[in-house]
């Protein structure tokens, strides 16, 4: 039997065997959105399944979700790709990295939309002595600094045209900075006053709280009250505290104890910062962590986590060596090291655990020890090499290799520690409260940034999560790793109309391919980019097309509760 041609088209477009056409606009009309992205699975950061549907976009915000009739500037099919918010880094270092190169390439091409800096450190506030000693301390990357509050940082870099959003915590230590200097000293109540008065400052300016990084000096040199204190005045103004506690290590649970406790005493959320288990002998306490944050929640407290999907950290050696030392800034700490007794009694505290600092040097040891960020272009040459490898190419211990590395680059020398256990970070992914953050720069396989090596976690964090642990581990489905990149940051934030694809919010939208999506970055090659990402849009504007940068730079600055409102 031979069926009418009507028909045969009719079975066809149910079938899905070819594409239902858009209905006609009616003469002489205008369309009616800026973009439609057609077919797509959408994922829409809920968590709940995904369903198949289209999402409209008019200017910089979605306006439909589901079935979109009506026609567009521009259509785009996403038949088998998934279609979701855009993805954010709860832990960016693209500081300095966006002003280098504003594309975020590395980010971009993974699917993030926002990145979230401040830890401990920010770009602000700072003063005339702060804006000398980071121009003096800068690296590959030079630039001027042309502002002075975290504010103007953020105005600044948006001005000069960003492909990323991005949103920043105030540093606590760039406030204890600004007023107390770079020394082992508490502030006085007329010093902590003024602190508190910079944080309310930051916070009405747009900062989402305030970050600290309690390993670090001068950041180890604040005290659980000053902290505190700092909290509550950014929690009047809808402020969160983020932190990278005062030990991932041997006093771990004694360090989660201190940030719940500064949740509990500012009344505000609290996120740890890159949750691990750091060394062999601390591997086995994810479980007692994992019940003291869930003790915290089932109090009332807004307790949440945040990771990168790696078994390797990234810092510099200053986590080698006892804070002590480093008092009073880099050049006090390169000088000191320069007195043999001083380099004596810093060789034998790197040797046992850290009483008062976290020691990373004893915790992966110099074989596990990645040297990956040298200024001097002398030293460039080791990059890549373990710290072992160096001590034995220069007939020294490692301990005064280290010591050595430091005084002749004139910097904390960027390292890699192998720390974790892979097993923790397949737990850690599956936990509810857990949200995701590179801890890197947002770079290009080009210029500036191949002067130096990286952790793959630069190019590889989001795709990773994707990749490895939802599609070929099956950890967690796609619908909820899609809610932990997306609506449960923006919420645990307090940002509004990002996170979600839902009409009104912005137009922050990523289309991938899920059967593709992969990190291709190594310890040994990190610079490669991730695949399966096809097209992004930051404020409905197309970022990547089809895999490849467009060069567009819409990225704005994402300001918190307390933006105009904190003063």
């Amino acid at each position: 039997m031979t069926l009418p041609r009507p028909f045969v088209l009719s079975l066809m477009l149910l079938s899905g065997a070819i594409p239902a056409a858009a209905p006609a606009a009616a003469e002489g009309a205008s369309p009616a959105y800026d973009l439609i992205i057609r077919g797509g699975t959408i994922y829409d950061g809920s968590g709940a399944p995904p369903v198949t549907g289209d999402v409209a976009i008019k200017g910089d915000r979605i306006v439909a979700v589901g079935t979109v009739d009506g026609t567009a500037k521009r259509e785009v099919q996403a038949r088998g790709m998934a279609v979701a918010p855009g993805f954010i880094n709860m832990l960016s270092w693209a500081t300095e990295s966006l002003i280098a190169d504003p594309r975020s390439e590395s980010d971009i091409r993974q699917g993030v939309t926002l990145e979230v800096m401040g830890e401990g450190s920010s770009m602000g506030p700072y003063n005339a002595t702060m804006k000398r000693q980071e121009t003096e301390r800068q690296g590959d990357i030079r630039y001027k600094i042309e502002w002075t509050s975290l504010g103007d940082y953020l105005g600044w870099l948006e001005k000069r045209g960003i492909s990323t959003n991005i949103a920043s915590f105030v540093g606590a230590a760039t406030v204890r900075v600004h007023e107390l200097g770079e020394d082992d000293v508490d502030p006085n109540p007329e010093q902590l006053a003024r602190m508190k008065a910079l944080v309310r400052q930051a916070m009405n300016e747009g900062a989402l709280g305030v970050g600290s990084s309690l390993i670090y000096a001068p950041g180890s040199y604040a005290e659980t009250d000053e902290l505190a204190a700092l909290m509550t005045e950014a929690g009047k103004c809808g402020g969160m505290y983020i932190s990278h506690m005062r030990s991932e290590g041997d006093r771990l649970e004694q360090a989660v104890d201190e940030l719940i406790e500064i949740a509990r005493r500012s009344g505000a959320p609290a996120e740890i910062y890159h949750l691990k288990m750091a060394g062999r002998s601390n591997w086995g306490k994810l479980d007692a962590v994992v019940k003291k944050i869930e003790a915290a929640r089932a109090a009332g407290l807004r307790i949440t986590t945040d990771m990168y999907t790696y078994t390797a950290g990234a810092t510099g050696l200053d986590a080698a060596m006892p804070t002590w030392v480093q008092a009073g800034g880099l050049e006090a700490w390169i000088e000191r090291l320069k007195d043999p007794a001083t380099r004596a009694r810093v060789a034998a505290e790197m040797q046992k655990p850290g009483s008062d600092w976290e020691n990373l040097y004893l915790g992966a040891g110099a074989d596990k020890m990645i040297l990956t960020g040298f200024k001097n272009e002398a030293l460039k040459p080791l990059t890549g090499k373990t710290l072992a490898e160096v001590a034995a190419m220069r007939g020294k211990s490692p301990e005064e290799t280290a010591m050595d590395l430091v005084i002749e680059d004139g910097s904390r020398v960027g390292t890699v520690y192998f720390l974790m256990s892979e097993d923790n970070v397949r737990k850690q992914v599956q936990l509810p409260w857990m949200s995701f953050g590179s801890d890197a720069a947002s770079q290009s396989t080009e210029g500036v940034f191949l002067k130096s090596g990286a952790h793959p976690r630069t190019y590889g964090n989001f795709a990773r999560l994707l990749g490895r642990y939802v599609r070929d581990e099956k950890l967690i489905t796609l619908e909820e790793a899609v809610r932990r990149l997306t609506t449960l940051p923006a919420t645990n934030l307090g940002i509004a109309e990002r996170g979600a694809l839902k009409p009104g919010y912005y137009a922050d939208v990523v289309v991938f391919d899920p059967a593709a999506v992969a990190d291709r970055a190594t310890f040994e090659q990190p610079h490669r980019y991730a695949v399966g990402m096809r097209d992004v849009y930051v404020n409905g504007v197309a970022v990547l097309k089809d895999g490849r940068h467009s060069g567009a730079t819409p990225g704005r600055a994402v300001r918190g509760k307390g933006f105009g409102r904190c003063s």
